[in-house]
């Protein structure tokens, strides 16, 4: 990876937009399924914040068709981690292609089959389920991305979620996301009380939720 991609600094807004514009159109080009994750998606479903940097969520096979394609818009590209992630690098932002989220989560065909496009600053982007970004979020997260918890959080205190789907999601980490429903239920936020039994039942039981 260069020192460039190493050694980033803040971007300004009308700086990722633009690279936010590219990325779409890139998108758009390509025969294959793209959603956009981390905190952008987050952003549209739960609390607003800003992110400088871009996830996009890619199956396996995929990712190295995205990154040629970043590549040949004059993105520096790198197959940084070759069984979970690419990054690319343009103007400041980072782009990174993910194609194996914590958890062993790949994106699959329940998750494409409830994509939706969403608002971001205007533009209209393809972003995965909220429910499929609370469970990776919450199984992702960890002492250095502390935002991830409260990023999920905000998505269950806002979205209109489908719980029997998040429960099922939640088989690759049933005890992350049963913490983080608890937790969010000590908060007065609204989690129904079939989705932490079935949780529940499926920590105690070691099965998949």
């Amino acid at each position: 990876m260069s020192l460039r991609m190493l050694e980033r600094t803040p971007v300004d807004e009308p700086t990722f937009l633009a690279i936010l514009d590219e990325v779409l159109e890139v998108m758009g080009a390509l025969d294959r399924q793209v959603l956009v994750i981390g905190g952008v998606a987050a952003a549209c479903f739960g609390r607003p914040r800003w992110s400088d940097d871009l996830d996009l969520f890619v199956r396996p096979e995929d990712a190295p068709v995205v990154l040629r394609s970043l590549g040949e818009r004059g993105f520096e590209t790198d197959m940084t981690f070759p069984d979970w992630l690419f990054k690319a690098f343009k103007d400041g932002v980072l782009v990174d292609v993910i194609f194996k989220s914590a958890g062993d989560i790949y994106l699959d065909d329940d998750m494409v089959a409830r994509a939706r496009f969403a608002s971001f600053r205007g533009r209209s982007i393809p972003v995965a389920p909220p429910e499929d970004l609370v469970v990776t979020k919450a199984i992702a997260h960890s002492e250095p991305t502390a935002r991830y918890w409260y990023d999920a959080l905000g998505i269950v205190s806002r979205a209109d979620l489908d719980w029997e789907y998040l429960a099922r999601r939640a088989r690759q980490g049933p005890h992350r996301v049963l913490s983080l429903l608890l937790y969010a239920r000590s908060n007065d936020i609204a989690v129904p009380d079939a989705v932490l039994d079935q949780l529940l039942s499926s920590v105690r039981g070691g099965t998949d939720a």
